[in-house]
C-alpha cells in the first residue's frame, strides 16, 4: 500500500509538470500572436503616418487615396502633436475634451508607441498611438482562459474529493457494522458456554481468564458498532481513559519495552465516546511498539494547557520521514510486511471526525523515534 501512495505522489508531480508545460506553451503561442498583431498595427500606423505627411506636404498626391487610407483606421487610438507637444489631431478617441486628450497623450507617450512624421525640412509632427481594443482583449484572453481552467479544475477536484470521502464513509460504515454483526454471534455463544462451564464446577481461575477474553471481544465489537455511526459523546475523565488504556497495553508488552505512563491532569473532562478513545490510545501505543520492533522506550503522557488537552505517545522506534507525516494517516499505508494499514486511519477518523480534535506527528527523526500528539478541547479548564 505504501507503494501506491508513492506512485500516486509521482503521478501528481508528473501531472503538475505536464500541466505547467502546457500552460507555458499556451501562453507562449498567445504572446506570439499578440506580438504579431502588434507589429501589424505598427505597420498600419506607419502607412497612416505617411498618408498624413503626404496630405500635409504634397498637393499633387491623389487625395482620394490618402483620405481612404486615413479613414481606414477605425480601431487604433491616435494623437498627433507638433514639436512643442501641442495636440493637432486625434482619432478613435471618444472624448475630445482638451484635458482628457492631454491625459491620453501622456499615457501614449509613456507607452512609447511613436512614429515621426517629417512634414518638411523644418517642420516635424509626431504620431502617438495605443493598442486597439482587439489587441488588448487578445493580450488578456490567455489569462482569463487560464483562470477559468483553474477554477474549473478546482471545482472538479473538490467535487471528486467530496465524492471520494462520501464513498470512504460508506465503506467505513458498512465494514464496521458488518464486523460488529459477525462478532456478535460467536460472542453470544461463548458467553452461553461460559455459563455452562460455571455450572460444571470448572477451575475458577481458568474461567476468569476466559471471561476476560470474552469481555474483550465484546468491547471490540462495541467499538466497531460505534465507528459505524456517529457516536454519542458524554463528559468523561480523559485521565481515566488514558490511564486504563495505557495499563491495558503495558500488561501486554514484553519486558524489553520500557513503558511509562505520565498523567499530569486529574480533573480534565472531555466530551468522549470512551470505547473509541480507548481504541485511539491503544492503536497509537501498538503503532509505537511495532515501530520499535518490540524493544525500546515508550512514553504515554497527558497534559493540559488552558482549555486544551494533549495526549502524547513517544517512542524510540525507526522514525518517520517528514514527507510521510501526513501519509501515515491514509488508509492502507503501512511499512509492515503484514498489516492492513488501517490503525492510524481509524485514529484520525475517531479523533477528528467524531471528537472534533486533531491528531498529527508532532516530531520525528529517522532512526531515533516519533511523537504522536492528540489534541482535544477540555470542558474543565485549567485552574
Amino acid at each position: 500500500m505504501r507503494n501506491i501512495y508513492a506512485t500516486r505522489q509521482k503521478f501528481k508531480i508528473v501531472f503538475v509538470v505536464i500541466s505547467l508545460l502546457l500552460v507555458c506553451v499556451f501562453l507562449y503561442i498567445s504572446d506570439k500572436l499578440v506580438q504579431d498583431l502588434s507589429e501589424e498595427e505598427r505597420n498600419k500606423m506607419e502607412i497612416w503616418a505617411e498618408a498624413t505627411r503626404l496630405a500635409a506636404s504634397d498637393v499633387n498626391t491623389d487625395l482620394g487615396l490618402i483620405l481612404k487610407i486615413l479613414r481606414s483606421n477605425s480601431s487604433i487610438p491616435v494623437i498627433i502633436v507638433d514639436e512643442k507637444e501641442n495636440i493637432l489631431h486625434s482619432a478613435n478617441i471618444t472624448n475630445q475634451d482638451t484635458e482628457y486628450l492631454s491625459k491620453k497623450f501622456q499615457t501614449f507617450k509613456e507607452k512609447g508607441n511613436l512614429i515621426e512624421i517629417p512634414i518638411d525640412k523644418d517642420v516635424k509632427q509626431y504620431l502617438y498611438y495605443d493598442d486597439s481594443i482587439l489587441l488588448k482583449y487578445l493580450a488578456l484572453f490567455p489569462y482569463v482562459q487560464l483562470g477559468v481552467m483553474i477554477l474549473f479544475i478546482l471545482i472538479a477536484y473538490i467535487a471528486l474529493m467530496n465524492s471520494k470521502r462520501a464513498e470512504q464513509n460508506q465503506v467505513w460504515v458498512g465494514l464496521s457494522k458488518e464486523t460488529a454483526h459477525q462478532l456478535g454471534t460467536p460472542i453470544s455463544s461463548l458467553m452461553a458456554w461460559l455459563e455452562v462451564l460455571q455450572m460444571n464446577e470448572i477451575d475458577k481461575n481458568l474461567l476468569a481468564d476466559m471471561t476476560k477474553d470474552v469481555k474483550r471481544l465484546s468491547v471490540i465489537a462495541e467499538r466497531f458498532s460505534k465507528i459505524g455511526s456517529t457516536p454519542e459523546l458524554t463528559p468523561e475523565s480523559l485521565a481515566e481513559v488514558v490511564r486504563s488504556s495505557g495499563e491495558y497495553m503495558r500488561r501486554r508488552v514484553s519486558n524489553r519495552v520500557d513503558f511509562k505512563i505520565d498523567i499530569n491532569v486529574q480533573e480534565a473532562k472531555v466530551n468522549l465516546c470512551v470505547p473509541l478513545m480507548e481504541w485511539v490510545v491503544e492503536n497509537l501505543c501498538k503503532n509505537a511498539i511495532d515501530a520499535m520492533e518490540g524493544e525500546g522506550k515508550l512514553s504515554l503522557s497527558l497534559l493540559q494547557d488552558e482549555d486544551m488537552c494533549y495526549i502524547d505517545v513517544i517512542d524510540t522506534g525507526k522514525g518517520i520521514a517528514r514527507k510521510n507525516f501526513k501519509t501515515v494517516f491514509r488508509p492502507g499505508y503501512t511499512t509492515k510486511k503484514r498489516g492492513w494499514g488501517l490503525g492510524l486511519a481509524l485514529v484520525k477518523r475517531i479523533v477528528e471526525e467524531y471528537h472534533g480534535g486533531r491528531v498529527y506527528v508532532k516530531e520525528s527523526e529517522v532512526g531515533k523515534g516519533t511523537t504522536f500528539r492528540v489534541e482535544l478541547r477540555c470542558i474543565t479548564q485549567k485552574v
